[in-house]
């Protein structure tokens, strides 16, 4: 490992590209510092700790939430539009052509009006959130100069960052909103770590050991699911032009088990959330206590997650697609025929790997849940977060595939 490091800061390039991403981590961190103007912070922390959806929010954005800072938004309404624009792919031809069929031209137009649609979604929630803590008591009543200037540095922070994920994408190394993500996730990890210190009970000394085993048998699950593949062997036909021949090789075609990544956790936290600001907002109690019974809310949590796991899988990965680009280049899978057969024989592959990813992803997303129930411990569900565990584990894998593509690309150069 201290050999690989060395190999990477060696490499001009590459260090020049890993000291960009720790600086832009650092603006970050800065920004997730610096509080709206006009807001008391000490009352917001008092309603996001007893809140269990915002403190799931509040470790997404690495402490910007309960800090009321410029970033508090984190890139949730970024991601909102890329959601929403990859929905609206199945809605209109048009859109779908311009992601799918235009290639790398189309898709940067695409991921253009993305940012766009961003900076609306991100005046309308960071005006929504202003109203919600407002309505709960843990804002003071804001004159409108106040209300405005805060609802603009809300806007102006998410854009910013949005603006700092583009660079580490273009400068950098990875995805720059994954990269952002990781660090907002990981930024809270001292200090967690400090309360598990000031909190522990010699008393519950087995319940702590359990704890930890259960925690590395969620992170094992996530390695698993996260790397594991389906590989549907491909050939090719032989071609004869002129003197030579082509084609005639086998490969395969590799079929996650969770295509979806863990965008299905997050349209299922969104579901979740419009009740739970409903009766907060309207005061239905029995909804908020039916709601808040763990069991309740881990089997719908569950449900969910299954269900846009197929969703957004069913939106991302077309079948047919795949199919006519293998026929063109020559490409067949033994015993199927080309075509329609091939496309048919794809999506029965699919659904029955989906079964067994949207499980597992579903069981991960509710694991918290259930090691809190197991062991009575609740401080220190950020180790085995489901949303957030698989987020580290599949931005620092795919950040490391490409660091060591970029280590191999220059011994091959040398």
């Amino acid at each position: 490992m201290f050999k690989k490091i060395i190999e990477i800061f060696k490499a001009k390039e590459l260090r020049y590209k890993i000291l960009f991403v720790l600086f832009v981590f650092a603006i970050f961190r800065l920004m997730a510092n610096i509080a709206i103007p006009g807001i008391d912070v000490s009352k917001i922390r008092d309603f996001f700790s007893g809140n269990q959806f915002f403190g799931l929010m509040n470790l997404f954005t690495g402490g910007a939430l309960d800090n009321v800072s410029i970033v508090m938004l984190g890139l949730g309404p970024y991601i909102t539009a890329v959601i929403i624009f990859q929905l609206l792919t199945m809605v209109f031809p048009q859109m779908e052509k311009l992601y799918k069929e235009e290639g790398e031209a189309g898709r940067q137009k695409f991921n253009q009006y993305c940012r766009i649609a961003a900076v609306p979604f991100a005046l309308i929630q960071g005006y929504s959130m202003i109203f919600f803590l407002k309505s709960q008591g843990a804002i003071t009543t804001l004159d409108p100069i106040t209300m405005i200037t805060a609802v603009l540095s809300i806007v102006a922070g998410s854009t910013i960052l949005m603006w700092l994920g583009e660079l580490i994408s273009e400068k950098g190394i990875g995805n720059g909103v994954s990269l952002l993500i990781f660090a907002g996730i990981v930024a809270d990890f001292p200090n967690n770590i400090q309360k598990m210190f000031i909190t522990f009970d010699q008393t519950q000394i087995f319940s702590y050991i359990l704890f930890v085993a259960l925690s590395l048998l969620v992170i094992v699950g996530v390695v698993l699911i996260n790397e594991g593949r389906r590989n549907i062997p491909i050939s090719y036909a032989k071609r004869v032009r002129g003197n030579k021949m082509y084609g005639g090789a086998s490969t395969y075609l590799p079929l996650n088990i969770n295509p979806a990544g863990v965008i299905p956790i997050i349209f299922a936290l969104s579901f979740l959330m419009l009740p739970s600001m409903l009766a907060s907002f309207l005061g239905w109690e029995a909804v908020s206590r039916f709601l808040d019974n763990p069991w309740i809310y881990g089997t719908i949590y569950f449900i969910l997650v299954f269900m846009f796991t197929f969703f957004y899988t069913a939106v991302t990965f077309d079948p047919k697609s795949i199919s006519t680009n293998l026929q063109k280049m020559g490409g067949f899978i033994p015993g199927i025929r080309p075509g329609e057969n091939t496309a048919q024989f794809l999506q029965n592959i699919l659904s029955k790997v989906l079964v067994i990813g949207a499980t597992s992803l579903g069981l991960i997303a509710v694991m918290p849940s259930i090691i809190q129930g197991i062991t009575g411990i609740q401080e220190f569900s950020f180790m085995i977060g489901g949303t957030a565990l698989i987020i580290i584990v599949s931005v620092a894998l795919e950040t490391m595939r490409q660091i060591n593509s970029q280590l191999e690309m220059r011994e091959y150069d040398a």
